[in-house]
């Protein structure tokens, strides 16, 4: 919550619905770990947006122990898949069991390797692409994923704000360089109508319209 009040960012926190035991054990790793989630705000805003569209097809670009996955999964419905992608099988392990324990994980397919390449030797089209891989590939995952998305899909991608290192014009590295870029892209292709909401790192959406 770095680019609100404090004391706004815990309320918004609070506003959320207490977590089902799974999310919740997902969410106590990550603050003893330091896992890199999404967390319940942006989770809820994510299943919203999902529900919204009426998805049932998702590739997740990075899914780390798979709390995304979980609020995907539960969006899209039984009839509906997630593609689940990171590069640690260990990460994978974890996933597995914790959508085991959800009772979600007929709804996932577990892919492990580079995001780019799973996304390239899967075939179709998405209903929603989320991006959150090591972010010098956003650029990358722009020319990969922007075509995959169906008319009337989302790609969306965290950390658009980057602690807000992407509005120091003198913080030039790969990273800052690479979330910058796909945010340029997205907000400039006009088959997208595209936004950026500051909540938590920063969640660029962007709506296919043609």
């Amino acid at each position: 919550m770095a680019f609100i009040d404090e004391s706004v960012g815990r309320y918004l926190h609070d506003l959320v619905p207490e977590r089902d035991p799974v999310l919740a054990e997902i969410e106590a790793a990550a603050r003893k770990e330091r896992i890199p989630i999404v967390g319940p705000v942006v989770g809820r805003f994510l299943e919203q947006w999902a529900r919204a569209i009426g998805a049932r097809r998702v590739f997740e670009m990075g899914s780390a122990v798979g709390y995304s996955t979980i609020w995907w999964a539960r969006a899209v419905g039984p009839e509906g898949r997630v593609y689940y992608t990171d590069g640690s099988a260990s990460n994978a392990d974890r996933a597995a069991a914790y959508l085991h324990a959800a009772g979600l994980a007929d709804r996932v397919e577990l892919l492990t390797g580079n995001a780019l390449d799973l996304l390239a030797d899967t075939e179709g089209e998405f209903d929603i692409v989320f991006n959150d891989v090591d972010k010098h590939q956003y650029p990358a995952v722009y020319a990969c994923a922007a075509d995959r998305v169906r008319v009337g899909g989302l790609f969306v991608s965290d950390n658009a704000l980057w602690s807000g290192r992407v509005a120091d014009p003198a913080r030039r590295d790969a990273d800052t360089d690479g979330v910058r870029e796909l945010n340029r892209l997205l907000y400039q292709d006009p088959r997208y109508v595209t936004s950026l909401s500051p909540m938590r790192d920063g969640v660029l959406v962007g709506l296919r319209v043609r």
